[in-house]
């Protein structure tokens, strides 16, 4: 067996050992060339699609990776409604009052809002296939991942592509990921996020108290995977009825 072939294997195997990945019902394409992967294909969940990045990167004859996964999404929408249900997410966002929004549509940028003052930041949008890519400038670590989460949560959202810059830059560590998973948890009006503790550890969150309902305990999970630099999430919310 060839050594690309054998890594092809291994990799294979370890998406067979995660529970949260199902090739059966989802299947990957790979290739690898000169250590570069490429995976291509539809996840079920943004859980699946990162821990397959996750587990792909482990592998000795891995030295890159080309990400073509999309996550199937909780419903079929156009573009064009995928970009104004994002533009129309942070408008509507309190943190986001200051910052001039710009969408791309139909071959040209158009002024969505312009900042009411001298303007935090700039937020761009665009969508194409079902893939928000974000662009811009925001005022801090917790600002990107908030946005890059109100654009996970339109239903038609494939994949995002956050490339928000922070102005003035700022040191990413686990305490900023906390922030940022707290935030989205109480910006969640499903999720009662006081019952919730946080807590992180290079990348990995862990989401521990007592929530009322199973789906809460899942939807406080996937809200924690949608979180921009988050690798894996503990979910040992309790349920108490």
């Amino acid at each position: 067996m060839k050594p690309t072939e054998e890594t092809l294997r291994r990799i294979e195997a370890a998406f067979e050992r995660e529970p949260r990945i199902n090739l059966h019902a989802y299947p990957f394409q790979m290739e690898i060339d000169d250590g570069i992967l490429t995976l291509e294909g539809v996840t079920e969940s943004v859980a699946a699609k990162k821990l397959a990045l996750e587990l792909a990167a482990a592998e000795p004859g891995v030295a890159g990776i080309v990400d073509r996964l999309r996550v199937e999404p909780a419903e079929a929408m156009e573009d064009e409604d995928i970009r104004n249900h994002v533009c129309d997410a942070f408008i509507q966002e309190p943190a986001f009052a200051d910052y001039a929004i710009r969408a791309f549509s139909f071959g040209a940028w158009e002024t969505v809002r312009s900042a009411p003052r001298e303007p935090t930041g700039v937020m761009e949008v665009e969508v194409a296939d079902g893939i928000v890519t974000l662009n811009g400038t925001v005022g801090s670590l917790s600002h990107k991942r908030l946005a890059g989460v109100l654009a996970w949560w339109v239903p038609g959202s494939r994949d995002v592509v956050n490339g928000l810059e922070v102005s003035p830059p700022e040191e990413d560590n686990d305490d900023e990921v906390i922030d940022a998973v707290r935030l989205v948890l109480e910006k969640d009006p499903f999720v009662n996020a006081s019952q919730i503790r946080v807590s992180c550890r290079d990348c990995v969150v862990t989401l521990e108290g007592v929530v009322p309902k199973p789906k809460e305990k899942e939807m406080a999970e996937a809200d924690a995977w949608y979180v921009f630099g988050v690798d894996r999430v503990m979910n040992r919310l309790e349920v108490r009825e």
